[in-house]
C-alpha cells in the first residue's frame, strides 16, 4: 500500500533495470551553492532512484538540510533524502526537525547516531534530553512521521563495534525499529559488501542494502579518510596507485577504472544500486558511467 511518504525504497530499487543515486553536502558559501546546484543539473538527467543530502556534525547544517531537500523536491523531479543525526539535539528539536522536513515535502529521511561531538575517533557521548542509538532515532521518526527511513551499514563493522558479529546485530536492531533500506559507507573490495549482505540475512535484517562508491582522485585524501574509520586500503589498490602518486592525472584515471571495476563487481554480486558520494562534482560520477555505458 502506497501512503502519503510514498513508495517503499524497496519498490523503487525494483523499478526498471537500474538503479543509481547521488549524496551532496550543504555548501558554505555561495560558491559552493552554485557547485552543489551545477553538480544536481548535470547528474539529474541519470534519473536517479533517489538523491540524498548530508547533515553537519552538531546540526550545524540544519536549515541548509532541509533547504536544499526541500528545493530538491520543489524544483526538481528527484527523490531527496534528507540525512538526519542524534548529535547535538535533544528529542524535541529533532521531533522539530521532522516537522520541518515534512512541511516542506520531505518523505524519505536517513537516521544516522553520527560522528561523535568532538570528531571521529573521540568517546561518543549523548546529548542530554537526546537520544544514544540510531536505533532509537529510527523509533522516534517512526512515531513521529509518516517517512520512509534508510540507515548506514558498514562493509567492515563500524569503528565502534565490538566485531562484526556485534555490528550485524546493531543493523538487526535498526531495522526492527523500522528501517526499510540501508547504505554503505564507502565500499574498497566488492567482497567486504558481500560478507556485510551474508551477515545482515543471517541475523534476519531483510532491508536493501545499497552500496556507497567514492573514487579515488587523491591517494593522499582518501588515505585519511579511510584512517578515521581505522581501514586500510586493499593492498590491490595501493599498488595500482602508488606509481602514480606523483602525477595527479594518471592517478585520477587509474581511480576512476579501479571504481568502475568496483561497480560492475557490486552489481555482479547483486547489489540493488550504486551509492555515488559525489562531494558536490558531477565529473567523476559521469565518468564511471561512461566507462559502465550508463547514458541519460
Amino acid at each position: 500500500m502506497t501512503h502519503a511518504r510514498g513508495l517503499s525504497m524497496r519498490e523503487l530499487l525494483a523499478r526498471g533495470d537500474r538503479s543509481f543515486s547521488f549524496e551532496f553536502f550543504p555548501p558554505k558559501d555561495e560558491a559552493g551553492e552554485q557547485q552543489l546546484w551545477q553538480a544536481i543539473t548535470e547528474l539529474e538527467p541519470y534519473d536517479p532512484t533517489f538523491v540524498s543530502v548530508t547533515y553537519g556534525a552538531g546540526g550545524t547544517t540544519r536549515d541548509r538540510t532541509v533547504a536544499i531537500t526541500a528545493r530538491i523536491a520543489r524544483e526538481t523531479g528527484m527523490l531527496p533524502v534528507a540525512h538526519l543525526t542524534c548529535v547535538g539535539h535533544t528529542t524535541g528539536e529533532i521531533e522539530a526537525i521532522l516537522d520541518d522536513l515534512d512541511t516542506a515535502g520531505v518523505r524519505h529521511i536517513m537516521a544516522l547516531r553520527g560522528d561523535p561531538p568532538g570528531g571521529p575517533g573521540t568517546p561518543w557521548t549523548p546529548t542530554d534530553g537526546g537520544l544514544t542509538y540510531a536505533s532509537e532515532l529510527v523509533a522516534l521518526i517512526r512515531r513521529r512521521a509518516d517517512m520512509r527511513i534508510g540507515v548506514a551499514a558498514f562493509p567492515e563493522g563500524h569503528v565502534d563495534a565490538a566485531d562484526l558479529d556485534q555490528d550485524a546485530r546493531v543493523l538487526k536492531a535498526k531495522y526492527d525499529a523500522g528501517a526499510e533500506f540501508a547504505v554503505t559507507e564507502m565500499v574498497l573490495r566488492a567482497s567486504d559488501y558481500v560478507a556485510l549482505v551474508e551477515r545482515a540475512r543471517a541475523v534476519g535484517a531483510d532491508l536493501p542494502i545499497i552500496p556507497g562508491i567514492m573514487p579515488i582522485l587523491n591517494l593522499r585524501s582518501m588515505e585519511r579518510m579511510v584512517e578515521l574509520s581505522r581501514r586500510q586500503l586493499p593492498d590491490e589498490v595501493r599498488e595500482r596507485l602508488t606509481p602514480h602518486a606523483d602525477d595527479p592525472a594518471r592517478l585520477r584515471a587509474e581511480g576512476i577504472a579501479i571504481a568502475t571495476e568496483l561497480c560492475e563487481a557490486l552489481l555482479d554480486a547483486g547489489a540493488p544500486g550504486l551509492h555515488f558520494y559525489t562531494l558536490n562534482r558531477s565529473k567523476a560520477t559521469r565518468e564511471i558511467f561512461d566507462n559502465l555505458r550508463i547514458t541519460v
